[in-house]
C-alpha cells in the first residue's frame, strides 16, 4: 500500500561503523543452502570465523537476509518436501525463531479469471526503505511479488504484479525459465524513495515503479536475447541479476542470460559492457556485486555459457572479474583459487561484498564452499568447506 516518499538520504555516506577511529563492525555472514543455513560471525580483521549451524536442518534454505534497520532481525526463505515454503523469523540473531502467521500466497481468481498458481518457494528477501521499519518484499518461483509490513509475520501479495494479465503472460508457464523454476528476484528499494522499486524476472524483464507498486513500467531498452527470438517481447528477456549502486543510486548493473550491462539513469538503455571480458571466457554468469563506495568497480563470476550450458566454471578454472572504470576494462582474479579440476559455479545469490573500509568478496559454491577475497578479491581463502550446496550469501553487520 503506497505510502508518501519520505526525504532523500545520503546514499553515499559510509555508516558510523566505518567512519575514522570507529571500531570494525561485527561481521556475520548469512549462508543459505540446500540443507539448511549457518552464521559465520568474523573477528575484526577478518580472519577468522565461527561457525553457529545449522539453523533448519533439512529445509532448502533460499535466502537468509538481516534487517539492517536494526541489526537484530533475520528472516529466512524456507521448504521442506512435507511442509512448503515458508517464511521463519528471529529477532534475536537466530537463537529463536517462529514462523510467519500467514506467509506468501497468491490470492485466489476470480471465477473465469487468470489460471491460479502456487507458491513453490519464495526466493528473494529485500527489506524495505530505512524509513519503513518492518516492511520487506519478497519474490517467489513462480513469480511473484510480496510485502509484509509487520517485519515478515504476514504478507500480502502485490496485486500489480502477481495478478496483472500483461506480467502473466510475461512470466510464461511454470515450466519455462530456471531449472529449479522461474524466479522473480533482485527486488530493489531506492535508498532516496521508498516509492521507488524495481525487479526482474528469469525469465520476463526487468521492471520500475516510481510510485510504490501501484503501477510498473518495464525497463528492457538495449538488452539482448537469445538469438532467434524477439528482443521486442518481455517474456524472452532473462535478467540473472540486477544490483543497484549504494555509492550511485542513478547506477545499474546486470548480469544477464546474454551478457553484463550497465544502466545510468536518468537514461533507459542498458549498456552491453561484459563484450570486453576476455573471448575465451565471455560474459555469461549468475551473480552480480558491486563496490559499497565505488559506483565504477563491480565484480561478476563468469560460468560455462557454451550450447550445453553445463553450468561449471570455465575449463574448470573459477575465478572472479572485477572492472574499476564501469565497465571498459575487466581483470581476473584467481588468486587462491584453485587453479585446475573445479568444476563448481557460483548461483545468483552466493556472491556478495561487505561494507568496510576495503571491502572483502564472498563466494558459497555450488559443492558447498565458502570463500572470502581479501582486499576487494585480489587474494582468496577458504572459510568453510563441505556444506551442501550453497544458493546465497549475505553479509551483514549486526548491532
Amino acid at each position: 500500500m503506497p505510502r508518501p516518499s519520505a526525504p532523500a538520504s545520503s546514499a553515499s555516506k559510509p555508516s558510523a561503523s566505518r567512519e575514522r577511529g570507529a571500531p570494525p563492525a561485527r561481521l556475520v555472514l548469512l549462508v543459505a543452502t540446500r540443507k539448511g543455513a549457518w552464521l559465520f560471525h568474523g573477528d575484526a580483521r577478518r580472519k577468522t570465523w565461527t561457525a553457529d549451524g545449522p539453523h533448519f536442518l533439512g529445509h532448502n534454505i533460499s535466502h537468509l537476509q538481516l534487517d539492517p534497520r536494526d541489526g537484530r532481525t533475520l528472516l529466512a526463505a524456507a521448504k521442506t518436501g512435507h511442509l512448503g515454503p515458508t517464511i521463519f523469523r528471529s529477532t534475536d540473531l537466530g537463537r529463536r525463531w517462529k514462523e510467519a502467521e500467514r506467509p506468501p500466497a497468491f490470492a485466489q481468481p476470480a471465477a473465469g479469471g487468470l489460471p491460479a498458481r502456487s507458491v513453490d518457494h519464495s526466493f528473494w528477501l529485500t527489506p524495505g526503505h530505512a524509513s519503513e521499519r518492518g516492511t520487506w518484499y519478497v519474490g517467489t518461483s513462480p513469480q511473484g511479488l510480496f510485502r509484509s509490513e509487520d517485519g515478515g509475520a504476514s504478507w500480502a501479495p502485490l496485486a500489480s504484479v502477481n495478478d496483472d494479465p500483461r506480467f502473466r503472460e510475461w512470466m510464461g508457464s511454470a515450466q519455462d525459465g530456471t531449472p529449479d523454476g522461474p524466479k522473480l528476484h533482485s527486488v530493489i528499494v531506492d535508498p532516496r524513495d521508498p516509492m521507488h522499486l524495481l525487479f526482474a524476472m528469469s525469465g520476463g524483464g526487468v521492471h520500475e515503479s516510481r510510485d510504490g507498486g501501484r503501477s510498473w513500467a518495464t525497463l528492457i531498452k538495449g538488452l539482448e536475447v537469445v538469438e532467434g527470438f524477439d528482443p521486442a517481447v518481455v517474456t524472452f528477456h532473462d535478467p540473472h541479476c540486477v544490483r543497484l549502486c549504494p555509492s550511485r543510486p542513478d547506477r545499474l548493473y546486470q548480469q544477464n542470460h546474454c551478457g553484463i550491462y550497465r544502466l545510468d539513469r536518468p537514461g533507459d538503455t542498458w549498456e552491453r559492457i561484459g563484450r570486453k571480458m576476455p573471448k575465451r571466457v565471455g560474459d555469461i554468469g549468475f551473480p552480480m556485486v558491486v563496490h559499497p563506495h565505488d559506483a565504477d568497480t563491480a565484480w561478476v563470476f563468469p560460468m560455462d555459457g557454451t550450447s550445453v550450458w553445463p553450468r561449471t566454471s570455465p575449463d574448470g578454472c573459477p575465478a572472479a572479474y572485477v572492472t574499476r572504470n564501469g565497465g571498459r576494462t575487466w581483470q581476473r582474479q584467481d588468486q587462491g583459487l584453485p587453479a585446475s579440476q573445479a568444476w563448481w559455479t557460483v548461483k545468483r545469490q552466493a556472491m556478495t561484498v561487505d561494507a568496510q573500509a576495503n571491502p572483502a568478496l564472498y563466494l558459497g559454491t555450488t559443492s558447498g564452499e565458502l570463500w572470502i577475497g581479501h582486499d576487494e578479491g585480489a587474494r582468496w581463502s577458504n572459510i568453510a568447506r563441505h556444506l551442501p550446496e550453497i544458493y546465497a550469501v549475505e553479509a551483514a553487520e549486526v548491532a
